[in-house]
């Protein structure tokens, strides 16, 4: 459910071009509090680009990024602290192999957060029983699946109770069986009030989880509605022409 109240991420006019090729183009955007967005569109359209500039990995050629109202985008913000307050996973797990899960869910929060030990382990093994991985928190994660080490990277990115969550086609490295247990756990996210902002190429989880879906097309964000009406009533060709592909 969206809050009328200030955004928790504002984007406007977000440029980023790579040598003279404009990847975005002018993006204008609002999450609020506790609202999932799900930006779809096809490879090249400038997706994970958009979060990589929301989470100061990537530097903008112009435009904001807004942050709880904080201009994040400005030269002089402290690039670490505004990353602390953003949890964020890619495609690939990124856990760091010669540490436990354990130690892998509760660094950032020791690290960056100043939290002591025994207090954020005590968070970290509550939510590893949460996701059904109580019995792997000292195992290394050679030993766990694909699926079961993304669902502790998304743990190890909500450990810190992040302002926002940014999701980065989070499927999209994951054998088919293995897809359904992670979009359990994003969609769990949502009944608890996580303020997400994800990239999926998984329509029909997007239909279920997003409260909108943004379509990006060649850096732009032509179409944004309700799933129903983004996916069942596409008003732009290209969307058309996307889901038309999609769907074959």
């Amino acid at each position: 459910m969206t809050e009328q109240t200030a955004p928790v991420l504002e984007l406007r006019g977000l440029r980023k071009r790579f040598g003279d090729t404009e990847v975005l183009r002018g993006i204008d955007l609002v999450v609020h509090k506790h609202e999932v967005i799900c930006v779809i569109g096809a490879s090249g359209s400038g997706k994970s680009t958009l979060l990589k500039t929301v989470n100061l990995l990537e530097g903008i050629d112009d435009g904001q990024v807004l942050l709880q109202g904080d201009d994040v985008s400005d030269p002089r913000v402290d690039v670490d602290a505004t990353r602390a307050r953003i949890g964020v996973v890619f495609q690939q797990f990124n856990l760091f192999p010669h540490m436990r899960v354990l130690d892998n869910v509760t660094l950032a929060s020791r690290r960056v957060h100043g939290v002591g030990r025994v207090e954020a382990e005590v968070t970290a093994r509550r939510l590893l029983e949460r996701i059904g991985l109580a019995d792997f928190a000292d195992a290394y994660p050679d030993r766990l699946s694909g699926g079961q080490q993304q669902r502790v990277a998304i743990v190890r990115a909500i450990a810190s109770d992040p302002e926002l969550l940014l999701l980065d086609e989070v499927t999209s490295a994951l054998d088919p069986q293995l897809v359904g247990e992670v979009l359990d756990l994003v969609t769990e996210l949502k009944q608890q009030g996580s303020t997400i902002l994800m990239t999926t190429h998984e329509m029909h989880f997007a239909r279920g989880v997003a409260d909108r879906i943004v379509f990006l097309h060649q850096g732009e964000v032509v179409e944004q509605g309700a799933p129903a009406a983004v996916l069942d009533t596409p008003q732009h060709p290209a969307l058309r022409e996307f889901l038309a592909r999609v769907h074959a």
